[in-house]
């Protein structure tokens, strides 16, 4: 099983679309391992968004996961990072699929309500950054 990282932004917590955007993953398959509410602090935004850092978007990305609450997620299934990635549809959702979150959902490229993996190796690393391993849940194991 693949997981991947979630990440509801301000604006889907502001829009009240935390429910449908997670309805919509797990009716792909997939199934929450960890999830928490958080407030990003400058110095996890700019390690999550250090891939941008050049570009002249890096401070607006920044400014935007800052300015509110959000909800982090781990979803796990079979190709799960693809799943997400494919229901998430284009990053502008001008350009996003009529049937996808942002498609259907979104307002503006700045305003794109969820963030996600964009590949195996780089979930592995977001994941790392939002959630220790112990607050990850295994359905493998068995509860006491």
């Amino acid at each position: 099983m693949q997981q991947t990282l979630v990440l509801l932004k301000p604006d889907a917590l502001e829009r009240g679309l935390v429910g449908e955007i997670i309805s919509r993953l797990e009716g792909r398959g997939l199934k929450i391992v960890a999830m928490k509410i958080i407030w990003v602090d400058e110095a996890l935004a700019k390690r999550h968004y250090a891939v941008h850092e050049s570009k002249p978007f890096f401070e607006g990305l920044v400014e935007f996961i800052t300015s509110r609450p959000i909800i982090a997620a781990v979803f796990e299934g079979e190709d799960a990072v693809a799943v997400v990635r494919n229901a998430m549809g284009d990053t502008d959702p001008a350009r996003a699929a009529p049937g996808t979150i942002r498609g259907d959902l979104a307002q503006d490229i700045g305003r794109n309500l969820v963030h996600g993996s964009d590949s195996e190796e780089t979930a592995e690393e977001e994941i790392k950054l939002f959630f220790y391993q112990k607050e990850i849940f295994n359905y493998s194991e068995e509860i006491d």
